[in-house]
């Protein structure tokens, strides 16, 4: 083959090679900007009072909308294995539940034991009654908490209100729990509503805590509530919480964070809906729409 025709088939491969990479670079560029959440999920607090007298048929009718994965409050008197049953009958992936700050002691190891057979990956502790928020004293147990959790091959978390958001003694609650908690044993929860509705901003603890939130409530309201330190939460009864996207806040800006974060994991919760299936349904089709 003469010189010629060996640095002009020289050419034309480099040509091709750097426009393919071209074309590849620029798909992988598209990719990049172009962000959705791939497994919409649910706390299933929203469809509570229809767990209570139908549990299976409510767990098909959350599958069927759309949703790919739940977190539970509570079982309803049925056991792991049944639980475990009905998510797999209906290919839904059940991610977490909540449990009260009570059953963190004694009936912790039982707890754990119904989280393995469901095969949670999270378990979550979502409120500390106003008598009991000692946060050196919370810390400590959520600390033991996550050590027990670990060892079983689950993660603790903590799930907030809006309460911690709020200065006692001149420091924030929030910024406490993240201080006095071992990052590795006890991840958050973040409610994005109910950091909101308090006037925190969660991409600045998204800044200082990196990783710590892969979980996140996504849940709107129509405009910041008027909020206090004490007593207990209204879940919705004076707050005008709306289905996700109908309300104040901007899920773009938030979720454009979530690498920063770590997000894995994004519920929709409403506390309080007139029609449940219908709220639950309005923000899973606008979730599974979104961008950013």
């Amino acid at each position: 083959m003469s010189w010629h025709a060996m640095n002009r088939r020289t050419f034309l491969e480099t040509t091709t090679t750097a426009a393919a990479a071209t074309l590849l670079t620029s798909r992988l560029g598209w990719a990049a900007t172009e962000h959705k959440i791939e497994k919409i999920g649910v706390q299933l607090y929203t469809v509570r009072d229809l767990m209570k007298t139908d549990f299976d048929g409510t767990i098909a009718k959350v599958a069927q909308i759309g949703y790919k994965e739940v977190e539970f409050a509570g079982y309803f008197g049925h056991t792991g294995q049944q639980v475990r049953a009905a998510c797999d009958k209906n290919g839904l992936s059940a991610v977490s539940t909540h449990i009260q700050y009570d059953e963190l002691d004694d009936k912790f190891p039982s707890v754990i034991e119904t989280s393995k057979v469901i095969g949670l990956k999270y378990i979550v502790c979502p409120w500390i009654a106003e008598k009991q928020r000692d946060w050196k004293k919370v810390a400590e147990k959520f600390n033991r908490c996550g050590e027990q959790t670990k060892k079983a091959g689950i993660q603790f978390a903590y799930h907030n209100h809006w309460f911690e958001f709020l200065p006692v003694d001149g420091k924030l609650p929030y910024d406490e729990l993240l201080k006095e908690c071992d990052a590795n044993l006890v991840k958050m929860e973040m409610d994005l509503c109910w950091i909101t509705a308090a006037g925190a901003d969660p991409l600045k603890y998204f800044a200082r805590y990196p990783g710590r939130f892969p979980l996140v409530h996504v849940k709107d309201l129509k405009k910041v509530p008027k909020v206090t330190t004490g007593g207990g939460q209204n879940f919705g009864d004076t707050v005008d919480l709306t289905s996700v996207g109908d309300g104040i806040i901007d899920w773009k800006k938030i979720f454009a964070h979530s690498e920063q974060a770590g997000i894995k994991h994004y519920i929709v919760e409403h506390d309080k809906p007139e029609n449940p299936f219908e709220s639950i349904t309005k923000s899973h089709e606008y979730l599974e729409k979104l961008r950013w």
